[in-house]
């Protein structure tokens, strides 16, 4: 399996070492991975905002950057749910010669889902608070969500389980949105902003030293909160306890 690491535009510029983990994570699971150069942003804002137009330029780079890989692999929940569930409406499937929705897997999904290792080589001796983000609970099924009447499962804390040394906890109301929501944080910064300090702060009760997730979006508009504040907590990608020590 040839397998292509697919790193999103922000976590390039702002979380590169997310990116450098996801790779050695893989490479550590036997995983045959490259990084297509000259990657650009998967058109997730631009969607978002209504210009489809340009999303679908994206979306139609985006197939032809990652046409010969068997597997599409990116560390973040809602850029990966915009390549599965929008670009075959962005763009005609014949226009393409393989079309990325149908092989694209965020990385916890991918190594739970996929590699099932029974084993991590990773040790983090820490007390973490889990951070569910919207996209990865209700759109990739990374764990249960409190709406719905089934039994409690959560793929991140099962690969966590994983690692040797780390305390893993949820705060209360799991599965609520930070607030960032993309563009609800610029159109609706002052609630935006109330919902992450909550968020937060319910993180915080939890007595952990660190928020993780699969969705950096979500624990950097929580670092907003946490800095501005001086809070006694801090954030830290799933995949970067996922490849500590690496």
């Amino acid at each position: 399996m040839k397998v292509g690491l697919f790193i999103p535009c922000y976590i390039n510029a702002v979380f590169p070492q997310v990116g450098v983990a996801s790779y050695k994570l893989l490479k550590s699971l036997g995983v045959d991975v490259e990084y297509p150069v000259d990657q650009t942003c998967c058109g997730q804002p631009m969607g978002n905002a209504g210009f489809e137009r340009e999303a679908a330029g994206l979306a139609h780079r985006f197939d032809e950057k990652f046409k010969d890989y068997d597997c599409i692999v990116g560390p973040s929940a809602s850029c990966v749910v915009f390549v599965r569930d929008h670009y075959g409406r962005l763009r005609a499937r014949s226009e393409c010669r393989c079309a990325s929705e149908d092989k694209i897997y965020e990385l916890c999904e991918f190594v739970h889902d996929v590699l099932k290792p029974a084993r991590l080589k990773a040790r983090f001796p820490h007390k973490v608070s889990l951070q569910n983000s919207c996209h990865g609970v209700r759109l990739l099924h990374l764990s249960s969500c409190s709406e719905q009447n089934v039994p409690y499962y959560n793929k991140m804390r099962n690969l966590l389980s994983l690692v040797e040394g780390v305390e893993v906890v949820e705060p209360i109301r799991p599965d609520e949105c930070c607030g960032f929501g993309g563009m609800f944080s610029v159109e609706e910064s002052a609630v935006s902003v109330q919902m992450t300090r909550d968020k937060v702060r319910r993180h915080l009760d939890t007595g952990a030293e660190y928020i993780t997730g699969a969705d950096s979006s979500c624990l950097m508009s929580q670092h907003g909160i946490i800095s501005a504040e001086k809070l006694p907590i801090k954030t830290i990608h799933i995949v970067e306890i996922l490849a500590a020590g690496l």
